[in-house]
């Protein structure tokens, strides 16, 4: 009888090949290229370009963005791209990279303008992107999340602070367009804040949006649901929403005029509630409480309607104070005047999703700001966030219609991003060629192919 034999490890040695580790990186450039992004830096960051300078701050800025989506956390880690520059070209050296950063960052207002730049470019070409595949296709209207969340600092940086949760770090605000089940979503603005930062503030969070939307094309702007939880429900907040002529769902906390309208409501008001894909949901039902509110209940928008959600708390869950008869309470305000209750509902509990956007901005550079100065960290906050639309838009421009459209940082690296090829010059052309069993290959050279017919 044969037996296999065990295959001895090969010796490892550094050589000469012309190989590339990151290769899946090419998809990268060519959806900067095709989005306009790549050009768009170079014009918004000329102003910082010295005299007789060889690297293009526009171009180190792309290159910084690249090596964040491909995993890198920390400006060093540009050696990743620096080390291939058969597909990256010419990468700045590391005291380039930090003297660029320096010169960002040198004065609140230089920041402020590097930031504004920075954001222009990434506005055109989401523009363009967007123009070539519309990214809300089978949705009502284009949906926009707000959500806060805690970076943890372990060192001394520059305005970080104590958090809500007993941490130290930061706290900043983010908003992301939400694609839908058929696709992600990408960040659209972000204020980075001190640890102590209250959630609901609303100068914070009028800020956020208004960014937000500056990053929208301007046939979208004026037909967005703006989306957020307890924090978003704060009444100078959606009196902004409302002055914009915006459609909003957002959570409210279970004051006592709400719990009194909760306290007279008919039990024949209750209505039963559904799932996610339109299937009643067991052991839930959702009622409209506006008319029942007392007169307390003042100093909101007008049209402002209240809606509360009752479920059986899941075995071991503990209730809330403000929960009632052993039902798990949750309320949420709309100024939408049309649609079920229950439709309504599930569209707020829909807002989840910013929780998985949040997630992968945080895979995408976010986790940690690597930086000390506070303006530092705000340009790499704009880099994390650049890095993240650069991955959607190669979902969304190259497989609009594959499952890889929704898959997360973690798996497009593994699968299409980080893999090997060998570069091949013939007839002037230079081909990376990938290994034909690698399984996502076909994946791989079609997104190409359709990004190359883009451009």
């Amino acid at each position: 009888m044969k037996r296999n034999r065990v295959r001895s490890v090969p010796r490892v040695e550094a050589g000469g090949e012309s190989l590339i580790s990151s290769a899946g990186g090419a998809l990268l450039l060519q959806t900067a290229v095709v989005s306009g992004l790549a050009g768009g830096l170079s014009r918004g960051l000329a102003p910082w370009r010295a005299d007789r300078a060889v690297h293009d701050p526009g171009k180190t800025v792309l290159d910084l963005a690249v090596a964040i989506a491909l995993g890198g956390d920390c400006l060093s880690d540009l050696a990743l791209v620096r080390a291939q520059p058969e597909l990256f070209g010419p990468v700045a050296s590391d005291p380039t990279v930090s003297r660029l950063i320096e010169a960002l960052a040198a004065d609140p207002e230089t920041t402020e303008t590097a930031i504004a730049a920075i954001r222009a470019a990434r506005a055109q070409a989401r523009q363009r992107v967007w123009s070539r595949v519309d990214p809300w296709a089978g949705q009502d209207c284009p949906v926009l999340d707000l959500d806060a969340t805690l970076i943890d600092a372990h060192s001394e940086k520059e305005a970080a602070a104590p958090t809500f949760k007993r941490g130290f770090g930061f706290h900043p605000i983010l908003a992301f367009a939400d694609h839908g089940p058929a696709g992600t979503g990408e960040p659209l603005a972000a204020l980075l804040r001190p640890g102590s930062a209250n959630a609901n503030n609303a100068a914070d969070q009028i800020a956020v949006l208004d960014a937000a939307l500056a990053q929208l094309p301007e046939p979208v702007r004026d037909r967005v649901l703006v989306r957020a939880d307890s924090a978003g429900g704060v009444k100078d907040f959606l009196a902004h929403v409302h002055e914009l002529g915006l459609e909003y769902s957002v959570g409210i906390g279970a004051r006592q005029p709400v719990l009194d309208a909760l306290a007279v409501l008919p039990r024949q008001a209750w209505r039963a509630a559904l799932d996610a894909d339109g299937c009643p949901r067991a052991g839930a039902q959702v009622a409209e409480l506006t008319r029942w509110l007392p007169a307390s209940f003042t100093g909101w928008p007008p049209g402002m309607r209240v809606i509360a959600r009752r479920e059986e708390p899941h075995v071991g869950a503990q209730l809330r104070v403000t929960d009632i008869d052993g039902w798990r309470i949750t309320v949420f305000a709309t100024n939408t005047r049309t649609g079920r209750l229950a439709d309504l509902e599930v569209r707020h509990r829909l807002r989840a999703r910013a929780e998985d956007r949040v997630r992968t901005l945080k895979d995408t550079g976010a986790t940690n700001l690597p930086l000390q100065a506070f303006a530092k960290n705000q340009i790499w906050l704009e880099l994390a966030q650049l890095a993240a639309e650069l991955l959607v838009w190669t979902q969304l421009l190259a497989w609009p219609a594959h499952p890889a459209r929704r898959w997360e940082p973690k798996r497009l690296r593994l699968r299409l991003l980080t893999v090997a090829a060998r570069v091949i010059t013939t007839s002037r052309r230079r081909i990376l060629r990938l290994n034909s069993r690698w399984p996502w290959a076909d994946l791989i050279t079609g997104g190409h192919q359709r990004l190359a017919a883009l451009t």
